[in-house]
């Protein structure tokens, strides 16, 4: 007599989604540096989300995106000014991008990457009316997807590496407080300002506040996937 064991456990697939948002921003980003000066700034310019002409003044009480500069909100995610922006952004898309599409899905993670993105540039046009110079770069979205993962993983740790003198000390930090530290600057900056440079502050507030809903919305689902993959 033969018995077959069924196995709950369901592999989830290759995760693509996180890799290949860092690989088009990484190429679009090599592609700018290969560009003089004069047609670099004219890219910019044409794929960048230009507030003063991507809103119209609202005739009653909305603002409304224009259609023809409809689709820079989703360009403009990809460019980034220079090595900085870039990194830093893509580090914190890897940091938190994989866990999260573990737990969402690829198509999920990138659903949330670009809507979240393109509503977190329309937020940093609107505290911008009248500014001329683009919103680039992908840390509205990034920020959705930061707030995705407080939402899924609320009592995660992340790993700190401190510099102690000498030496280099690693500690494992609870992700709420580094998050909740990080959104508090800025709102801080957003507050300050241009004393802190010309960055869409409220784009990175706004992108956070649309992943943390959108991972309170998928919870169950997210918790309900992780399960079936170790159970």
């Amino acid at each position: 007599m033969l018995i077959r064991l069924e196995s709950r456990r369901r592999r989830l697939g290759p995760r693509w989604a996180a890799l290949l948002l860092t690989l088009i921003c990484v190429l679009v980003y090599a592609r700018l540096t290969l560009l003089a000066p004069g047609p670099r700034l004219a890219l910019l310019l044409d794929w960048g989300s230009i507030p003063r002409t991507l809103l119209h003044p609202p005739s009653g009480p909305w603002w409304r995106v224009q259609g023809d500069a409809a689709l820079d909100l989703l360009t403009a995610l990809f460019i980034h000014a220079d090595a900085p922006h870039l990194i830093g952004n893509m580090a914190f898309l890897l940091i938190f991008g994989l866990p999260v599409e573990r737990a969402i899905g690829s198509l999920r993670l990138l659903l949330l990457f670009l809507i979240g993105g393109m509503l977190a540039n329309i937020a940093g046009a609107l505290s911008l009316p009248q500014a001329v110079m683009p919103i680039i770069g992908a840390s509205g979205a990034v920020s959705a997807i930061v707030g995705a993962y407080l939402a899924l993983f609320p009592r995660a740790h992340l790993g700190v590496v401190l510099p102690l003198g000498a030496y280099l000390e690693f500690l494992r930090v609870p992700a709420a407080l580094l998050i909740g530290l990080w959104v508090l600057l800025q709102v801080v900056f957003s507050r300050l300002g241009p004393s802190f440079g010309a960055i869409a502050w409220w784009a990175h507030l706004a992108g956070f506040a649309c992943g943390l809903l959108a991972g309170l919305m998928l919870r169950p689902q997210a918790r309900a996937r992780l399960r079936r993959s170790i159970g």
